[in-house]
């Protein structure tokens, strides 16, 4: 169908609440039809579900706006012209658009799914991001841009939110809502839009603008990645635009030289001055190390860069990890100091729930009840989804959501292995950290290192589903994980804190689970029939919680004012229900035998990771001598 007729049943209507999206959608004039999966969002006029093509079952993010919310002629037109602008661009930097319907409701736009969210709720977890992270995003954003410049479009709205990620972290820009095409030479336009930390001066002054304003915003990206916030942010919407038309901003010390003069140009008052899009590339800045590739975990974790660095020419070393030490490195955290809380977020995320509390209490507790505070962008990249309690004997072992392991030992130290199953993580008990791979450890760590494999084969066996698809990808080289700070079991919970922040509670008595995020200020409540719902802490707050939830919510706020902030360290784990070691069934996984030189002897036979131990040491010193005689080569 022609795209002008997208807007044929668009008529001014009195606006009411819309219509709820069906379960099975159809083209009728593309012979099409798409079934409805999870709701991905909302924002503005439009909502978002994940739609999977019946016939190919590719997945879609569906954009749907109800006829009825376009109620002006200009609305109308906005969008036509989103929609016309979005469907003629193709690029690996810009989301990729499907197709446009309309059903007698709704308008349907199906873009490409990008599973990763945006750059804005990386910067909610991360805060700050390393340079050669910020140089790999930048470098992909000025690409998509150069594209839109090269086809006369302006964007007008570059920030966090707009850039998205997908499954490989790949940048891809999108929203095209504020838009615009040049049509002739030294064309300015004038209308007032953008979004105040990223708004350029000329808008703002009025003067007219054209593409320099998508270097301007490039600019304040580049700026809030490295520095943590936008560089003209304020408390209120007069004094940030006063900082915008006066050009008042700082730099802090601990960026670079070169991403200091970097920002200032792309910063600069003057539109004329401002690199463009096609020479940007040649500053100073991105001649430093840009990784190929970025793993998942730089979502909430800063990458190892270490192997890859050394072998990059006419670099500095890096601020967060040290480049100059061998494959075995060592992490140096005290780039992010400004942003790290010893308690690691509890003290927060405690004030936050004590609000919370406060909330209306909802009639009913069916889950969909609290749909309008729902937000699946606050969705956590990490959580526990397996474990097994061996704390008697050694420590507890778990599996995170992207199927790597982890183990925290009885002596608080930490080892984890990534999703690929060659790198290592060790963590001592001091919080310094190093940097391994499978076949590149000191001997020192060979008992941990064969638990860990020990504890990851139980896991694998015992409590992992049948089939579980685990993707592997280059960047798992480069991961960094959030590791089991501290935990422990009372007879209604399993408690479970994430060194980023994550507080999970595994309840005994229906298995229902919160994740519980202080930097994104949401919940996670999985509840008794496997239904995923994430929650913004201030929708919540608005709409009301149910019963059941705020229960849960309660719990964890008296764990972490009794329990979690009381401990300086790491508390040992007791089983106030009694018994031996558990998993994440509530079952023993070892047999234990009587208190005699017999029953300790049948405990050893019955244990597997006892039994795996002695069986892989002479693996582990094999290993460990060719590691030895690679060396001497």
């Amino acid at each position: 169908m022609a795209r002008e007729s997208i807007f044929d049943f668009c008529v001014p209507m009195e606006k009411a609440k819309p219509k709820e999206v069906p379960s099975v959608v159809v083209d009728a004039k593309g012979k099409k039809t798409f079934i409805k999966g999870r709701f991905l969002g909302k924002g503005g006029f439009a909502r978002c579900w994940e739609l999977c093509d019946k016939d190919t079952g590719v997945k879609y993010a569906g954009k749907v706006v109800a006829k009825s919310d376009l109620v002006k002629s200009s609305q109308r037109q906005k969008m036509q012209q989103e929609i016309i602008i979005h469907a003629s661009l193709r690029h690996e930097n810009v989301v990729g658009f499907h197709r446009s319907f309309e059903d007698e409701t709704n308008i349907y736009i199906l873009l490409e799914l990008c599973t990763r969210r945006t750059l804005m709720e990386l910067h909610k977890r991360r805060l700050q991001v390393t340079e050669p992270e910020s140089r790999y995003f930048i470098r992909q954003i000025v690409n998509g841009c150069q594209y839109l410049h090269l086809n006369n479009i302006i964007h007008r709205d570059l920030k966090l939110a707009n850039l998205f990620l997908n499954d490989d972290m790949i940048i891809k820009i999108g929203d095209f809502g504020l838009a615009s095409k040049i049509t002739k030479d030294g064309e300015k336009k004038r209308t007032l839009c953008g979004t105040p930390n990223y708004i350029a001066p000329e808008i703002l002054n009025k003067h007219g603008h054209s593409f320099e304003v998508d270097s301007w915003s490039v600019g304040c990206i580049l700026y809030t990645l490295l520095v943590g916030r936008p560089p003209f942010e304020t408390s209120n919407l007069k004094d940030t635009y006063e900082r915008i038309k006066k050009n008042e901003y700082v730099i802090p010390s601990h960026v670079s030289v070169a991403a200091s003069t970097l920002i200032r140009a792309l910063l600069d008052a003057d539109p004329k001055k401002r690199p463009s899009m096609f020479s940007v590339l040649d500053h100073e800045f991105f001649k430093g190390f840009t990784p190929a590739c970025l793993p998942v975990s730089a979502l909430t974790t800063c990458p190892r860069f270490d192997n890859l660095c050394r072998t990059m020419a006419d670099r500095r070393p890096l601020s967060v990890i040290d480049a100059n030490l061998n494959d075995m490195s060592t992490v140096n955290v005290e780039g992010n100091r400004d942003f790290f809380s010893d308690d690691c977020w509890l003290g927060i995320l405690r004030d936050k729930l004590g609000d919370l509390l406060t909330s209306p209490i909802l009639k009913t507790n069916h889950i969909n009840a609290m749909e309008d505070s729902e937000d699946p962008a606050c969705v956590p990249i990490y959580w526990i989804s397996k474990w097994v309690d061996y704390s008697d004997k050694y420590g507890i072992g778990y599996h995170l959501c992207d199927s790597s392991n982890g183990v925290l030992f009885n002596d608080d130290t930490r080892l984890l292995s990534t999703a690929n199953q060659l790198n290592l993580q060790y963590i001592e008990k001091n919080g310094k950290e190093y940097l391994y791979t499978k076949t590149e450890y000191p001997p020192s760590l060979s008992k941990k290192v064969t638990l860990l494999t020990c504890f990851a084969s139980y896991m694998h066996e015992n409590l992992l589903h049948a089939g579980e698809n685990i993707v592997r990808r280059e960047s798992d080289n480069m991961a960094r994980l959030p590791f089991l700070r501290t935990w422990f079991r009372t007879r209604v919970a399993i408690v479970l804190h994430l060194s980023n922040g994550t507080l999970q509670l595994n309840f005994f008595d229906d298995h229902s689970k919160i994740i519980l995020c202080p930097l994104m200020e949401a919940v996670t409540y999985i509840d008794p029939n496997r239904d995923f719902k994430t929650f913004r802490f201030n929708l919540l707050k608005t709409n009301g919680i149910t019963e059941v939830l705020m229960s849960r919510l309660r719990y964890a706020h008296e764990m972490i004012t009794c329990r979690l902030l009381r401990s300086t360290h790491r508390t040992r784990s007791t089983n106030t229900a009694g018994g031996s070691s558990r998993d994440s069934r509530g079952t023993a996984p070892t047999s234990a035998g009587a208190g005699d030189a017999h029953g300790a002897a049948q405990m050893r036979q019955n244990d597997p990771v006892s039994a795996a131990i002695a069986t892989g040491r002479q693996a582990a010193r094999t290993a460990l001598a060719a590691t030895e005689a690679l060396k001497r080569k």
